[in-house]
């Protein structure tokens, strides 16, 4: 590997261009999709020059050909997707060396403005006393992934703090109601369905709580705090530890819950499902953990680390694996599993079944796709860390919430 003393430099400058929707032969929809499109993509080509195992002109030349397409900034784009997407991997590229100021400017802007059209947006629906929608505060669309990008970019700004005091309000039970303010109006899919006739509360780090929960703790622990940071945390925590099933194999929480399981205390889903980052005990195990450290509470770390412990020496679990990405496949296992090992005094226990997950997620079929969070990208980045054995060099996993 090439000395990461003699990598060259990034690029100082990528041009940005403004629009609030995409379109055109030259202009694919996916482009500033960090999911899917050539943003996340990017990702892995700045992490390789970083190591020092790829170069600075490929990465300028993908974010040069991906700022030429107009900026999404319309209310529906998010981390995921337009100009947050586009920021998040700008950033990620240039580091702590100032390079790409004038055009992280221009996104700055963009994303300020968006975030504050959204916080509008939501509170103005909690006036109203009205259920939210999982894309109002979700990690991938909503404002939590809004804020994990301003957390990376500006940790005391006051867009951060604003979102942040907005995810305690959420928190708050909704008025004549013990259903709590997360919950939402929609099926998981978000549909009107006979089968949730009350909406549902969301479980999963990807769409429902527990990314706001590891959101509040991130920031907590970088000394980004609003007040009720810490009562918003416990009441999450208090959630999770209700919906928490304990098994044989280990405990395990469902994917999300129906009006009826909420006010019966009884949950319906027969086992736990696939462990996976988006919705799994491994990306629950992570978020819990890092609040844990934010609130100094050894005895919920040890548990966190202890659940994820008992899932990934289950086989029956591992068996629900199917695929290789890194939202619900074997690389995000791996990689949730690689973050949550750094920070335990466990980390030897873990590392006992890294060989084996590596295992797993090679013998998955290659992805199909050469995306970030289901294709090649992610799978190799996930693969970069763990044969590195540290923190990925451009932390590159904000986007997921996982450090």
């Amino acid at each position: 590997m090439t000395p990461r003393t003699a990598r060259p430099q990034p690029p100082n400058s990528v041009p940005a261009t403004s629009s609030s929707v995409p379109g055109g032969p030259d202009n694919p929809p996916h482009a500033q999709a960090l999911a899917t499109g050539a943003v996340g993509i990017t990702l892995l080509h700045i992490e390789r020059a970083h190591l020092g195992t790829g170069d600075w002109a490929t990465v300028r030349n993908r974010l040069t050909s991906i700022a030429r397409t107009p900026l999404v900034g319309s209310d529906d784009a998010g981390l995921f997707v337009g100009a947050p997407a586009l920021a998040y991997v700008l950033h990620t590229a240039a580091g702590t060396t100032g390079h790409h100021r004038k055009t992280l400017h221009t996104l700055d802007a963009a994303v300020t403005a968006l975030t504050r059209r959204r916080l509008d947006t939501a509170h103005t629906r909690i006036d109203r006393g009205e259920l939210t929608t999982a894309s109002e505060y979700d990690l991938l669309y909503g404002l939590t992934g809004l804020g994990a990008y301003l957390l990376r970019r500006d940790p005391h700004g006051d867009t951060l703090h604003d979102v942040l005091s907005y995810l305690v309000r959420l928190t708050q039970p909704i008025p004549g109601s013990d259903l709590p303010g997360w919950w939402v109006r929609y099926d998981p899919s978000g549909r009107t369905s006979g089968a949730f006739p009350g909406g549902h509360g969301n479980v999963g780090l990807a769409h429902g709580i527990t990314g706001p929960l590891a959101l509040l703790a991130l920031a907590k622990s970088a000394g980004a705090l609003v007040d009720g940071h810490t009562g918003a945390m416990r009441r999450i925590l208090a959630w999770l530890d209700g919906l928490r099933q304990d098994a044989a194999t280990g405990p395990w929480w469902p994917q999300w819950v129906t009006v009826g399981e909420h006010y019966s205390g009884a949950v319906f889903q027969d086992g736990p499902m696939r462990p996976s980052w988006c919705y799994g005990t491994p990306g629950l195990a992570r978020a819990q953990q890092l609040a844990a450290i934010a609130l100094g509470d050894d005895h919920r770390k040890r548990a966190a680390e202890q659940a994820l412990l008992r899932c990934i020496a289950d086989p029956a679990q591992l068996a629900l694996i199917c695929d290789a990405g890194l939202c619900h496949g074997a690389a995000g296992l791996l990689h949730t599993v690689h973050r949550v090992a750094q920070d335990s005094a466990r980390a030897r226990d873990f590392a006992a079944h890294l060989p084996a997950l590596r295992a797993l997620l090679h013998d998955q079929a290659p992805a199909r796709e050469p995306g970030f969070l289901d294709g090649l990208a992610g799978t190799r980045l996930a693969l970069h860390a763990t044969e590195q054995g540290g923190s990925p060099a451009t932390g590159w996993d904000a986007c997921l919430l996982l450090s």
